[in-house]
């Protein structure tokens, strides 16, 4: 049975949280910056570089949010301290109940706003490019594919970000050979880079005519989308760059001119493609953005590989090594193999339900 004591050390706890929120926030700073970028959106020639003022409108948004939750939070949490005075003065068991659902619900904003301010990776707060890329298996695992890239557009959606295809390659009979989106919004990388790994499904085919159990495995990496970083120097003499045509999902915004723009980084073996726009001249800017992002993770990655020379550590990669599986049969199953988060509600997750698994996975991190 729920007690006043139990709400008075919960109360304690946030407390204690809240002021430590306001001791990291540095809240005058943030406060300054968004007059700051209000009075630069009021300039009539904000909107003459898009791309500049998107990555304004998406600070501001996010410096926002920041701030405005934690008065909520502050002032969520004076409400609850004279809910409880007013218990002491005059028990009732009817209010102490809806005193202790409000307190557990407000116990998980706190949470949610300790893993937002998380997000204090050098990238953490750009948008992020995902590309999906199914393994061997045909026609089963490039409609696997389709189904992670429908429960991502989802999982951005929920979170008010913006998806932008960029590149897409249509299965042979259904499904996608590959795929590139943009996701666009404040810590969209931080969260998303939960999600870099392989992907295992398992279900009864619906293109299997005998019903059998099908294993697909689809790959997904996740990269930071630079601005006026300058992360990597590209030499023009190590670039191979090829156009196309450019033939969107389904068949949709096809080009009869050669729009869409391949580049091939030379050394490293590293392809990008982008077919967004019309225009080959934007489609070249967005792959060398996107070709810039991959030979920045290609570095990360090679200096971990280096650390866990050193540090003796072997770790095994390729298709076995997957991050989260997907279970449909004989069970319904989601669990993420990083962090042992589970779910039964497999429909769920596939509408876009990630952010227990991501939580998860950022908490770990800490």
């Amino acid at each position: 049975m729920l007690e006043l004591s139990d709400v008075r050390n919960a109360l304690d706890a946030t407390a204690t949280k809240i002021e430590d929120f306001r001791g990291s926030l540095d809240l005058e700073n943030k406060e300054f910056r968004i007059q700051e970028m209000d009075e630069i959106m009021l300039d009539p020639s904000f909107w003459n570089d898009q791309s500049k003022a998107q990555a304004i409108i998406n600070e501001s948004k996010g410096l926002k949010d920041i701030v405005n939750e934690f008065y909520a939070l502050q002032g969520e949490q004076e409400e609850l301290e004279m809910t409880l005075e007013l218990l002491k003065e005059e028990m009732d068991d009817d209010m102490l109940e809806e005193l202790g659902e409000a307190m557990h619900a407000f116990e998980a904003r706190v949470a949610e706003f300790e893993l937002q301010l998380l997000m204090s990776g050098p990238y953490d707060k750009n948008n992020a490019i995902l590309e999906l890329h199914p393994g061997a298996g045909g026609t089963e695992s490039q409609d696997w594919g389709s189904m992670l890239l429908r429960m991502y557009t989802r999982w951005a959606e929920k979170h008010d970000f913006k998806v932008e295809m960029l590149d897409y390659l249509a299965g042979d009979e259904a499904g996608l050979k590959s795929v590139t989106i943009a996701v666009r919004g404040h810590n969209a990388y931080g969260y998303l880079k939960a999600e870099k790994g392989v992907h295992r499904l398992v279900r009864i085919s619906p293109f299997d005519s005998a019903g059998r159990r099908h294993t697909s495995f689809v790959s997904c990496d996740i990269m930071p989308e630079f601005t006026d970083e300058v992360v990597v120097d590209i030499r023009t003499e190590d670039l191979k760059i090829d156009t196309y045509r450019a033939s969107g999902a389904g068949g949709q915004h096809i080009n009869k001119t050669e729009s869409a723009v391949r580049i091939t980084h030379l050394p490293t073996n590293t392809v990008v493609a982008c077919q967004a726009e019309r225009s080959q001249l934007k489609n070249r800017e967005t792959a060398m953005k996107m070709l810039q992002a991959k030979l920045y993770q290609l570095k990360l990655e090679e200096k971990q590989e280096h650390l866990d020379e050193i540090r003796g550590e072997q770790k095994e990669i390729g298709w076995s090594s997957q991050i989260r599986s997907y279970v449909f049969h004989p069970y319904s199953m989601v669990k993420d193999h990083r962090t042992n988060e589970e779910t039964g509600n497999v429909q769920a997750v596939m509408d876009g339900d990630l952010d227990p698994f991501i939580n998860a996975y950022l908490r770990a991190q800490m």
